[in-house]
């Protein structure tokens, strides 16, 4: 049972009567007498909410950035009209709209109330319940009761760093393409033959099929393909950091032809966590990767397995990463490098490249990764990227104060600690990316296609 407005007027007016009447006592008992009889009269002819039943349909996928619809129906096979408020209770981060919708069924009929969506968090969004008051005719008093509707949409990462794919790729085309080389070098194998032409390189004749078509032919190489790159996520405490200006996509996108997702116009927000930044990294890199012709592994791990992709066709992968990174979240524990290492070398047998996304901390880096590092570099290609904070870098050039000489002091030192890192990292092998939030993806991008073109993959 629910009280409506409606009865704390009444009650409110039934005061000042008793405050002027000859009579207190005697008006305050017909006051309470009959807002007493209002309410029993409206819950005796209120609709019933209990037999109500509800079906939904809707948006299931949804890009962060985007605004998604959920239709649900409610069909009443009671007796009587339920009339009153119908509110859908959505998590906050859903930004589910309107809250609360007036709802008028008659008894054996359908309505269908219709909940528009727009996320501000990647991830699984679910209804918790929905909730019907059914107001009476006097509008005094309502039937009140919950209802489970189960449904949940998935809020995609949003893949910003698509706007850098077509430099990359006419660089990948360059690359491997259309300009195939005639001297085979390390990580080249053979692409096509052709006829010999002055200024040829004569060690790139083929004599035998010289011999079977009576003319000079001559041996062209490309990168080779069918490489692995298996990408690791460390999703522990060090990636829950926020950095930079996060720029969500506006409603309405562009349709993308090319089975990519569609490129959004964007506006700045809530700087993002280091992990989602990593996420948007990875997936242009496993665009360019897979369009390279090299097969894509995504592994996610803190403590325990997150997530695992392997085996995607080119179509598929994209689909398949962005459905897998959508309901990690950021664990508060220190991440097990140990175990990392381990289970990249359980699923990765033969040599690849291995691009591990984490915090350049110097702590967290001495006491997990760099103790087990030497035993994974010494079986695959690392590359170890890492996002920085842009907002270490304006307070260490702000020194009007001596408070500002202090805190540029502190950014100084922990500038230097990751240089001291990195540079430890690159004894031992290992290829480094660190950049800020807005430059990791293309910076991870060109460096997959820096030592493809050095061909050590």
């Amino acid at each position: 049972m629910a009280l409506t407005g409606r009865a704390g007027l009444l009650a409110a007016i039934g005061i000042v009567v008793v405050l002027f009447a000859p009579q207190p006592g005697a008006a305050l008992a017909g006051v309470c007498l009959l807002l007493a009889a209002g309410i029993v009269v409206d819950l005796t002819f209120a609709g019933a909410v209990r037999p109500l039943r509800f079906h939904r349909s809707g948006d299931t996928l949804l890009r962060l950035g985007q605004q998604g619809t959920v239709e649900l129906v409610v069909e009443n096979p009671g007796g009587r009209r339920v009339r009153g408020v119908l509110r859908d209770a959505w998590p906050p981060s859903a930004g589910a709209a309107p809250r609360a919708v007036p709802l008028d069924v008659q008894a054996g009929e359908r309505r269908k109330v219709t909940i528009t969506l727009s996320p501000t968090r990647r991830g699984d969004r679910s209804s918790v319940a929905v909730t019907v008051r059914s107001v009476g005719p006097l509008g005094l008093a309502a039937r009140q009761g919950g209802h489970s509707s189960p449904w949940t949409v998935r809020v995609l990462p949003p893949f910003l760093s698509r706007k850098h794919l077509p430099s990359r790729l006419a660089r990948l085309r360059e690359l491997e393409g259309r300009h195939p080389a005639l001297v085979r070098g390390q990580g080249t194998e053979f692409d096509s033959l052709r006829e010999y032409v002055v200024g040829d390189d004569v060690r790139s004749i083929d004599w035998r099929a010289t011999a079977r078509r009576h003319d000079v032919v001559v041996r062209t190489w490309r990168p080779e393909r069918d490489r692995r790159v298996l990408i690791v996520l460390d999703t522990g405490r060090t990636s829950a950091g926020r950095v930079g200006i996060a720029p969500v996509p506006l409603a309405g996108e562009q349709p993308s032809g090319d089975g990519l997702p569609a490129r959004p116009d964007v506006r700045p927000a809530a700087g993002w966590p280091r992990l989602d930044w990593s996420m948007d990294a990875a997936l242009l890199l496993a665009a360019l990767a897979a369009r390279a012709g090299d097969r894509v592994d995504f592994l996610a791990y803190d403590r325990a397995v997150r997530a695992w992709v392997s085996g995607a066709s080119r179509t598929e992968l994209l689909p398949s990463l962005v459905n897998a990174m959508a309901p990690i979240e950021a664990e508060l524990v220190e991440a097990d490098a140990q175990g990392m290492v381990a289970a990249v070398l359980a699923r990765a047998k033969r040599r690849c490249l291995v691009v591990l996304l984490t915090d350049l901390n110097p702590a967290a880096m001495d006491e997990g990764l760099m103790p087990v590092l030497p035993q994974l570099a010494s079986r695959h290609l690392v590359l170890v990227a890492g996002v920085s904070d842009p907002s270490v870098a304006a307070m260490a050039e702000r020194r009007e104060s001596a408070e500002e000489v202090y805190d540029a002091a502190a950014a100084e030192q922990a500038r230097l600690g990751r240089r001291r890192i990195t540079a430890r990292l690159r004894r031992h092998g290992v290829e480094v990316v660190d950049a800020p939030p807005d430059d990791i993806a293309p910076a991870l991008a060109d460096a997959y296609l820096a030592l493809k073109a050095a061909g050590r993959l």
